[in-house]
Formats: structure tokens, sequence, C-alpha cells
């Protein structure tokens, strides 16, 4: 393959509009865009996360190949349409979450997040999946696309929350519970 962006400014955009896959120009607002720049800042915030270098190597294995769905399911969410996302990575979130979660103590409480830079990471990252979730359910009423990328967005904030958890458990740091008003 040839280099695809060999000139990083091209000043098409500077109206307002940008290009999709096909060739249709759409307005740099549309969901559609709003969709596919949550799910760039999310896999940045993963970039984050890894870039802290955790140590369990199933949480940098599953983050990494995360990254390569997310840019996958933009691809999937720009014309001309493949589908990338199946039940099967779905399911592959949900065998790492159970797995992981094998080795943490049950929660009876909310957790605050934070903890250390690599928890805190990880928490950020899920709150930017939970917007990216969001975004895509509103696209998804007005056009729907492949079910699979709203699964595996909701289970991927999930992933996150419990490899947060993990990492507050390899790095020795406490969780923070959330401490509710009793009345």
């Amino acid at each position: 393959m040839g280099y695809r962006l060999s000139k990083i400014y091209t000043r098409t955009g500077d109206d307002g509009l940008t290009n999709l896959g096909d060739g249709n120009r759409i307005p740099k607002n549309h969901p559609r865009l709003e969709l596919l720049g949550t799910l760039d800042e999310l896999n940045s915030a993963i970039g984050l996360i890894l870039a802290h270098e955790p140590q369990t190597e199933s949480i940098r294995t599953l983050l990494t190949a995360t990254q390569q769905e997310l840019f996958n399911i933009g691809g999937e969410l720009c014309p001309p349409y493949h589908t990338a996302i199946t039940a099967e990575k779905v399911t592959a979130l949900e065998t790492a979450i159970d797995s992981w979660n094998t080795t943490l103590p049950p929660l009876k409480e909310f957790i605050l997040p934070g903890g250390n830079l690599k928890t805190a990471a990880c928490h950020m990252a899920r709150t930017i999946c939970r917007r990216t979730e969001r975004s895509a359910v509103a696209l998804y009423h007005d056009e729907k696309f492949n079910p699979d990328i709203l699964r595996y967005l909701n289970r991927l904030s999930d992933a996150l929350f419990v490899a947060a958890r993990l990492l507050a458990k390899e790095t020795g740091s406490k969780e923070v519970l959330w401490d509710h008003i009793r009345k």
C-alpha cells in the first residue's frame, strides 16, 4: 500500500465540511463525525494507559488490540462500509472481564476515580468510552449500523473499569470508595 497521508493539511476542511471515504462531504459537527472524534479521543486515552506501561500482560494485550479495534470501528462507520466488529469480539471483552474479576475483591461501594497515574488514566479512558457509547447511540437512532459496535463499546467501558481495579492491585494503590452521606 502506498502512502495514504502524504500531505497532512489539505485546506479542504476550512469550510467546516469534511470528506467521507465515499467522497461525500458532511459538516464537521455531524453526529457521525462526533462519534469518530470521540473514538479517536478514546484511542488516545488508551494510548496514555499503555504509556504508563501496565505490568499485567493481559491488560497490555487487550488494550493494544482495542486500539486496533477502535480504528476498525471508525472504518465501519465511514463509507464504504465493512463489518469488523463481531459478537466474538464482544465475547472476548467479557472473557477478559470475567478473568480479571476473579482476582479482585467483590465491590461493596462505588469507587472514586483516581488512585495513581495508571488507574486514573484507566478511569479517564472509561469515562471517554461512555461518552463514545452515547455518541454511538445517538447516531444509531438516526442511522442504523452494526449493533455489535454498541455492545463492544458498552463492554469496553466495563473492561476499562475492571482494568483500573486490576492496575490498582498491581501497583498496591488503595481504591478509594465513595463515602455516601448516610442519614
